[in-house]
């Protein structure tokens, strides 16, 4: 009882390095190549007298709505904070891939109570801004405001006992994000005006108000948005009848995709732009098979052609960025084909198996 015992000895410091250097006011980086060149620890155990407190956040490049299955794609915006400390390897640009562990960055901050930290670090994460991968930024954001959280009072159990609250489902984008996007495609289009009055697209007309109508995709459906463009250069934007705001914290930007991106609260929303043809092409996709979701290896399959599976049961089983993802079955069904086998490395959206209509399908 009065021996220390270490369960594990690494040669490198941990990622958490910078909560011990913030406590107290040490570099240990520093350290670590003062040591490398012969010298001696600046110092001793008992020169440190950790004082406040300080959090540290792990941003991920992973989505918590999924298990928190990693998000693999470019950083097509990347704005960190500045009021807190940034520790981070990516630029804007860069891209999260499969190969990797997909951290983004980590945020630390220090204050005198621990209340002070974990508020500080809410803070900072509220502010983040990223698009082209989805990110924990506002799952860490709620736990961190979290009052057991704060308080202290966690397990390993912490998230399962909040999951309404960390992990809430999130709603279609609400009237603020609505007309933030669709004031930012309004001012995408006048900031590419050209002279040519066959160009614009804003509904002119010769007496009263100029409107038009922008389609958004949302859960599937058109939602139409009503611009009326006022005298003077001015906007009003309505939905369902009911004029809307757009908030005024919230940013949006153009996706390579062509989606418009709107990052608020740490938050992202993507939504897509009705396009006819793309609709029609969405019609005619096929929905009787399973996809790898990212590029991994098949380390399990659980079933054969001619197997009767039932809704939520495990498939297979893809290694991806150092996690175990389950492929489950979305409904009750038959399988036709499996067209992987244990071993098989795979990219994202390989089919990994086929349902059939009916046991005649069935291979």
């Amino acid at each position: 009882a009065d021996r220390f015992w270490s369960m594990e000895m690494n040669k490198r410091l941990p990622v958490e390095h910078p909560v011990t250097e913030a406590i107290t006011g040490t570099d240990l980086v520093e350290w670590q190549l003062r040591v490398a060149a012969g010298e001696k620890l600046p110092k001793t155990q008992k020169d440190l007298k950790p004082q406040g407190h300080a959090m540290e956040a792990r941003l991920y490049a992973e989505d918590p709505a999924k298990g928190f299955l990693p998000s693999i794609g470019t950083l097509e915006r990347l704005r960190l904070p500045d009021d807190v400390r940034v520790d981070s390897g990516v630029r804007e640009g860069d891209t999260v891939t499969p190969f990797y562990d997909p951290m983004i960055a980590k945020l630390i901050a220090y204050d005198e109570t621990r209340e002070g930290a974990a508020a500080k670090l809410a803070h900072a994460l509220s502010s983040v801004q990223i698009a082209g991968v989805k990110t924990n930024a506002a799952f860490l954001v709620r736990c961190l405001r979290q009052p057991d959280f704060i308080k202290g009072e966690i397990d390993t159990g912490f998230i399962e006992q909040h999951k309404s609250a960390l992990l809430p489902e999130q709603a279609a984008p609400d009237a603020r994000i609505l007309a933030c996007a669709s004031q930012f495609l309004i001012e995408e289009r006048a900031r590419a005006h050209t002279p040519d009055p066959w160009d614009m697209r804003d509904g002119f007309r010769l007496s009263g108000e100029a409107k038009e109508t922008i389609e958004f995709v949302i859960d599937g459906k058109r939602v139409p948005v009503e611009i009326v463009h006022h005298r003077g250069g001015a906007l009003s934007i309505f939905a369902d009848g009911k004029k809307l705001a757009a908030d005024a914290h919230a940013s949006a930007m153009r996706l390579s995709s062509g989606d418009v991106a709107v990052m608020e609260a740490g938050e992202t929303w993507q939504l897509s732009l009705y396009d006819p043809f793309a609709a029609a092409e969405a019609k005619g996709e096929a929905t009787d098979r399973i996809k790898a979701p990212m590029p991994g290896k098949i380390v399990q399959v659980f079933v054969r052609p001619g197997e009767n599976v039932t809704r939520g049961q495990p498939l297979a089983i893809l290694e991806a960025m150092k996690m175990e993802h389950t492929l489950a079955a979305p409904a009750d069904a038959l399988v036709a084909t499996v067209d992987v086998s244990q071993g098989d490395q795979v990219q994202e959206g390989a089919v990994i198996l086929r349902f059939a209509r009916d046991r005649s399908e069935a291979a």
